[in-house]
């Protein structure tokens, strides 16, 4: 099964969605399964993880009754208040729905030291006797932090999104190696190829920009632990679907057939549990 592990979709509004920028100006519209669907039957794309934009428990269940709409929609990383008094509560009520996979925090709209609370910790750990997976989203700055929190929840499933967004404009890459290496060491942790040209400058990237920081996860994971997503719509800030598709596919494709059939698909069908 061929897998698009990390996109979105919304139904604009400038409030909510005061984060698209001007020069993200491109996306500042709604984004349907309508739209998406051609495009991954055009690249022979069997589905989809829907994963969550903003922080409400509305939201999750919303995207729980879209993918039910949308078959090719198979499975949902939606959120839930991991500080909640009624986290068991809220997981119980979750893990009746099918296609809800796991959750995840924008942690990088939080300050560095956001996932060292105790509280949030025990979040995390609960997520595993659900069965659930964790979706980290960080900055490299938030690296230190990513490995605390891999370290103290050896149970639960985590995913690292977009690689830990390196800094690919400005061309670095030591201090996000070392840490991406060290959460490599963890066995539970996965990363998502994904996001790249959006970390990348918008309108000069060439795809060998991003062969560097693709030889660090490629070296570090393996072919096995390595999902690919392409980040829709929000690559489309700086790429066409099939423009960053190409990065990836381009990169991967001296690798055998099953590694690549893992990448593409298989391994997200494995973490997620699709």
């Amino acid at each position: 099964m061929k897998i698009d592990a990390h996109q979105h979709f919304w139904t604009y509004d400038p409030e909510t969605f005061a984060w698209i920028s001007d020069d993200m100006a491109t996306i500042r519209r709604s984004f349907q399964p309508r739209d998406l669907k051609p495009i991954l039957d055009y690249h022979g794309f069997d589905g989809c993880v829907f994963v969550q934009v903003n922080q409400t428990e509305a939201e999750t269940l919303d995207f729980h009754e879209v993918a039910l709409q949308n078959p090719f929609v198979k499975g949902v990383v939606g959120w839930t208040d991991l500080f909640s008094d009624r986290l068991d509560e809220n997981l119980e009520k979750y893990a009746s729905l099918p296609k809800v996979k796991g959750f995840r925090h924008i942690v990088q709209g939080e300050p560095v030291g956001f996932m060292k609370n105790p509280y949030f910790v025990e979040g995390i750990r609960k997520l595993a006797r659900y069965n659930f997976t964790y979706d980290i989203l960080v900055f490299p700055k938030q690296l230190k932090d990513a490995v605390f929190i891999v370290r103290e929840c050896p149970d639960t499933r985590f995913v690292l999104d977009h690689m830990a967004k390196p800094l690919i404009k400005e061309g670095k890459i030591t201090q996000w190696a070392n840490y991406m290496k060290e959460l490599a060491a963890h066995p539970n942790v996965a990363c998502k190829v994904s996001g790249l040209v959006t970390e990348a400058d918008y309108r000069h990237w060439k795809k060998e920009d991003f062969y560097i920081y693709l030889d660090l996860v490629l070296n570090a994971f393996g072919p096995g632990r390595l999902l690919y997503g392409s980040d829709w719509p929000v690559c489309l800030v700086a790429a066409t679907y099939e423009e960053q598709l190409d990065i990836v596919e381009s990169y991967f494709s001296e690798l055998s057939e099953s590694e690549k059939a893992g990448i593409f698909g298989e391994n997200a069908v494995r973490v997620y549990n699709l």
